[in-house]
């Protein structure tokens, strides 16, 4: 019935519009004052069946002549005059990009039978992968900053770049959450745990559609722990894993920041294609989250329906499969050319098409695609490889960087007094970007070989030594490196892996898209050259560069100081080199545990109380034990875990109150204190354990963290908000619920430094509290209770906690307006009802039943 009306107001308000205009000859579709519900409708009714399915379709490729114009005469060869819904070519400079994207777009608008603009495609992982473009450092190392505002800038800057290279759509985030080390993608994700890679993912999002550019969420469906760590491969989990951690980015994402666009996975999860379940594309994605746009294939993941997956017998099967499942756009394939055969044979229902095309169209439509202005040429250098989004690439890539070991205070080095450095490994003097980047030169990023001569400007000698590469076995170099060790007063090796650079270099990659190990000790003979080098009795400190974490046990007990840098971007050298001089204090905390061997898998921090042993006798080859007979199951890092070069305290835990209803929001505050002598920035992290559940539920969860920067010997009060309605789970039933009962919260500097402690309890009495009543409920409340006057008191925030001003809380004739911290105080009687209610978010009433305090989260409209 809502949407019957829905349609009616549509089409009455395209009357009136149309009234409007007169005989204006602008049609619906073409009018920008039209809603883009309207425009879309009238679009497609316009449209015949081939000029529909070519919506839902990707032009791989653009067609240029020699001189490298756009070729008109073999587009029009191959669309005819029928407009396509996407198209891309990643190899392109950001200069060719801009000027072909922007011709291209001009054809489709000026030289096709309706005028449909097409969306532009770039990957953009981290930097637009057009050559040229500035090379951010990858998301692993972004989610290492736990820095939700470094994210939202990176994602700012890449949109301003694409934006000028003629983008409009692009291929990221990715906001998988990663358990399975051994897989090649692990560089591609932020994290292990649901909570940091959502609200890392939302401020990407955000900052992309406020910035002009359509982001994309992928990969949708369980996708971050592939069997064996082979990419593709599927994943064995059950539904409430799939919902409470794989999926959970996906949701808060949506429902927070709602993208246009969601790309479907490869592999399949519970026996069934993520390509082809309408479970997850339509079911969840759709009918429960209230997505609105698109699905878009991974490429060429519909027709793996056929030879991969062998779930379809042919590839129009497999298009079938897709597009009734809810996957509207076919990248990368050809199945959807069966679409037209199919429909006017019968076998396929119109409206599939329809729905479909609509989605793609509205999208569309709701990004300004039809109306936005081309970006111009002359203005190319002053948004692409600028100055300021340089020195932002260095800045991400500085708060990344993660201290691990410093024993005796062997780092920051002093190079005041140190006369020589031995620098060693095949990751010292070559740059590593990663994967989905246009490059793998030196010549287009710093080095720390680069950056330690610029820094030590002739004053240190700088012994460099590759002494061996980062996959074969062989130990030539190793003579050498010996001999550098032992003419220095210190030793920096530099080891890890390599990743590809997207359709240009693949060779010698042990990391990236479909680069998975087996094991996860450093490739190759680079540990024995660690031991070598360590073996000269010379200080020796280690970086491991590299895009996931490895299994580095012997390194972790011998070596005095340990760095991790993961791939850090064009920057990278001058970020590393300005951590190792104390210039910078490192600040990066691990978004993802370190196992102590492959054999530890699966290691990350929120595990089951079941699932780290039972008879905690860890063992080793000395003695043997149990649980494991030798070796102990911890990790060797664990989650959140970062050193600094000062020290800091943590006192004085309070929260606003003891019981909570689910509708409440849990206010922490903490004294934190810089008692190091130097500035320094502390993550501080907030961990939730549900103490009795009738399911099992994990150790701990993150469900709140802030990057505070202090001076040296300052203190200060941190502030930290937790919705109640994130301590729930899914029940026996599968329904998300949130149980009465206590809940202790931790607060500290990683999952297994936990400093501070307090358990709160929500309550039953005031979960009935958030029940909606009749207003019949209501009087007879107020008969039966007597009503005397009370001061109330609160905070209004929004689903994530964020405090709202100029609410309106009212009771009767009497209202107030919250503050600029969303805090209120109103004088009312204890019988009363209090309504909650702003112009972005629907309307709340609550009971006051004698309350003082009453916190309110409200849900945007």
């Amino acid at each position: 019935m809502k949407q019957k009306i829905f349609a009616t107001l549509l089409c009455s308000m395209a009357i009136c519009f149309a009234g409007c205009r007169g005989q204006s000859d602008v049609l619906p579709y073409k009018d920008a004052k039209l809603p883009a519900e309207v425009r879309t409708d009238d679009l497609l009714k316009r449209m015949t069946l081939d000029e529909k399915i070519n919506q839902l379709r990707h032009l791989h490729g653009i067609p240029v002549t020699a001189e490298g114009e756009l070729d008109t005469v073999a587009i029009r060869q191959k669309l005819h005059d029928r407009s396509i819904g996407f198209v891309e070519n990643l190899t392109l400079s950001g200069r060719e990009a801009q000027h072909l994207m922007n011709d291209l777009q001009r054809y489709m608008r000026q030289h096709t039978r309706l005028g449909i603009p097409v969306f532009t495609v770039a990957e953009a992982l981290h930097g637009s992968v057009h050559d040229g473009s500035t090379i951010f450092p990858q998301a692993i190392a972004l989610g290492s900053t736990f820095n939700t505002d470094l994210a939202y800038r990176m994602a700012e800057a890449t949109a301003e770049e694409l934006r000028m290279e003629g983008m409009t759509q692009i291929l990221s985030p990715v906001i998988d959450v990663c358990r399975e080390l051994r897989w090649g993608r692990v560089e591609e994700c932020l994290g292990e745990d649901p909570f940091l890679v959502s609200r890392m993912g939302v401020a990407q999002v955000k900052a992309y559609l406020n910035n002009g550019i359509s982001p994309m969420l992928k990969h949708f469906g369980a996708h971050g722990m592939p069997q064996g760590g082979l990419n593709l491969a599927s994943v064995a989990c059950g539904q409430r894993d799939l919902l409470s951690v794989f999926l959970k980015p996906f949701e808060t994402v949506v429902k927070e920041a709602r993208p246009w666009a969601v790309m479907s996975s490869y592999n399949s999860w519970n026996g069934e294609p993520n390509s082809s379940s309408h479970y997850l594309l339509t079911e969840l994605l759709r009918d429960q989250w209230g997505f609105k746009g698109y699905v878009y294939s991974d490429w060429g993941a519909i027709g793996m329906l056929n030879y991969f997956h062998h779930s379809a017998g042919s590839m129009a099967e497999a298009a079938v499969q897709a597009l009734t499942a809810g996957l509207d756009v076919e990248a990368s394939d050809n199945c959807y050319s069966e679409l037209k055969q199919l429909v006017e044979s019968g076998q396929l229902d119109m409206d599939y098409i329809d729905c479909a095309v609509r989605r793609v169209l509205l999208a569309k439509f709701s990004t300004g695609l039809f109306d936005y202005e081309l970006s111009e040429e002359k203005d190319f250098d002053q948004a692409v490889h600028t100055d300021k989004h340089i020195n932002l690439a260095r800045e991400i890539a500085e708060e990344s960087v993660v201290l691990l070991k410093n024993e005796k205070n062997l780092l920051p080095l002093d190079f005041e007094r140190i006369r020589s450095v031995a620098l060693i490994g095949p990751n010292a003097g070559q740059v590593q970007f990663g994967d989905y980047t246009w490059s793998r030169d030196n010549r287009d990023g710093v080095t720390l070989l680069e950056a330690l001569r610029q820094t030590t400007a002739g004053k240190v000698s700088i012994n460099y030594v590759q002494g061996c590469d980062g996959v074969s076995p062989n130990r030539d170099g190793f003579a050498q490196a010996v001999t550098a060790a032992r003419n220095s007063d210190v030793c920096i090796v530099v080891v890890g892996t390599a990743s590809a650079s997207l359709a240009r270099d693949y060779s010698n990659a042990t990391c990236g898209e479909g680069f998975d190990l087996s094991e996860l000790s450093l490739p190759g003979v680079q540990e024995e050259l660690v031991r070598e080098v360590y073996a000269t009795g010379k200080p020796v400190i280690v970086v491991l560069l590299a895009g996931k974490p490895l299994a580095i046990p012997w390194i972790k007990e011998h070596i005095p100081a340990i760095l991790v840098q993961w791939y850090p971007g064009e920057q990278g050298g001058n970020a590393l080199a300005d951590v190792l001089s104390g210039k910078v204090n490192p600040s990066g905390r691990l978004n993802y545990s370190f196992p102590q061997s492959t054999g530890h898998l699966p290691c990350f921090y929120n595990y089951l109380p079941t699932d780290k042993g039972f008879y905690k006798r860890p063992g080793s080859a000395e003695k043997p034990g149990r649980d494991y007979v030798f070796a102990s199951p911890a990790a060797l890092w664990p989650f959140g875990y970062g050193l600094s070069y000062t020290t800091f305290a943590y006192s004085n835990l309070r929260t606003n109150k003891e019981d909570y209803g689910v509708s409440d929001t849990i206010r922490v505050e903490l004294d934190l204190s810089n008692e190091g002598a130097c500035r320094g920035k502390e993550v501080v992290q907030v961990y939730v354990r549900d103490v009795v559940s009738s399911i099992v539920t994990p150790v701990r969860q993150l469900k709140a963290f802030s990057k505070i920067d202090l001076e040296a010997g300052a203190k200060r009060t941190v502030s930290l908000c937790i919705p109640v309605s994130e301590l729930g789970f899914y029940n026996r039933d599968m329904e998300y619920t949130v149980e009465p009962g206590e809940f202790e919260l931790q607060i500290g500097a990683s999952s297994e430094d936990i400093r501070l402690t307090k358990t709160i309890t929500v309550d039953r009495r005031n979960m009935k509290h958030t029940l909606v009543q009749s207003e019949k409920q209501e009087e007879e409340k107020k008969e039966a209770v007597p009503s005397v006057s009370v001061v109330v008191s609160g905070v209004v925030s929004d689903v994530q906690a964020n405090p709202q001003e100029g609410i309106r809380v009212a009771a009767g004739e009497l209202s107030v307006y919250t503050d600029k911290a969303g805090r209120y105080s109103i004088k009312v009687g204890s019988a009363d009802t209090l309504s909650f209610s702003g112009k972005s978010f629907d309307e709340v009433k609550i009971p006051v039943d004698g309350r003082e305090v009453i916190d309110v989260r409200l849900r945007m409209k």
